[in-house]
């Protein structure tokens, strides 16, 4: 779990030099796109942690595919490059926007439906996460057809279910015990 500590350091660091030069939305946009990027892009992943491709070729990769990036954020890819952790650079993307997040006092929501919220649905699962919380709520939908219907709100260590698949297993338990 080294990697994940190193992680941490390099977002704190980051997050502490683009907030001093007023960036640190720009960078947690970045951020956004980066995380999303090396997710969804099994390439670019497999890239990054190759022992066998060069730190120069995964540098000159990084800096065609975030070439619009703010110049912390590119400082950033450069840094992890010199320092032979580019390869996680995108555990330092996540741990980043978790913690602009909580300088802001956003909280994220997991939201699990049996499918996608619609706009009213969401307005109410925003109002259910500010009432338990007190906080601002950003709302990640998860989409679960085995829950039936209803959602799971989950809003870091507190859950709210409210699916139908738990209304109809709680019946069964009050009939298994009667």
């Amino acid at each position: 779990m080294a990697g994940a500590r190193a992680a941490i350091r390099y977002a704190k660091a980051v997050l502490s030099l683009a907030s001093d030069q007023k960036a640190a939305e720009a960078v947690n946009n970045d951020m956004k796109l980066i995380a999303d990027t090396i997710a969804e892009s099994k390439d670019l992943s497999e890239t990054l942690q190759s022992p066998v491709i060069s730190s120069s070729v995964k540098k000159a990769v990084l800096l065609e595919v975030f070439k619009k990036s703010d110049k912390t954020t590119l400082s950033l890819i450069d840094t992890l490059v010199n320092n032979n952790r580019i390869d996680i650079l995108g555990h330092v993307a996540l741990k980043y926007n978790q913690l602009f997040d909580q300088s802001k006092g956003i909280e994220l929501a997991t939201v699990t439906t049996a499918v996608a919220l619609t706009a009213d649905l969401e307005k109410k699962v925003l109002a259910k996460a500010k009432e338990l919380t007190g906080k601002n709520v950003e709302v990640e939908n998860i989409i679960d057809e085995s829950i039936l219907g209803g959602f799971i709100l989950r809003i870091g260590d507190i859950q709210y279910n409210a699916s139908i698949a738990n209304q109809l297993n709680k019946l069964k338990r009050e009939f298994t015990l009667n």
